[in-house]
């Protein structure tokens, strides 16, 4: 028996529908501890959520020395590239 014309064009329209990513949750409150006694110099980064794959992760904020971080903290999130939604991870600019 041959499928009839309609389900196959249903079929075919369902398998071309994009979902977006899921959106990337609030922050969670955290206290920042002072900074350890050290010689180099050292900034807070925040806690953030990380994408793996399949859903976020909690990363907890700490303390990171300066040569290694930017100025300005920019957490995770999407954006769209060649069509296709891509995470670009939580970093120092």
């Amino acid at each position: 028996m041959r499928p009839m014309p309609v389900l196959v064009l249903a079929l075919l329209l369902a398998a071309c529908a994009t979902t977006a990513p899921p959106p990337v949750p609030a922050p969670l409150a955290e206290t920042m501890p002072l900074p350890p006694v050290t010689p180099d110099p050292m900034i807070w980064q925040p806690g953030h959520w990380d994408w793996t794959g399949s859903g976020y992760d909690w990363v907890g904020g700490a303390w990171v020395l300066t040569d290694k971080a930017g100025t300005l903290w920019q957490p995770g999130y999407w954006t769209e590239t060649d069509g296709h939604d891509a995470w670009v991870a939580p970093h120092w600019q």
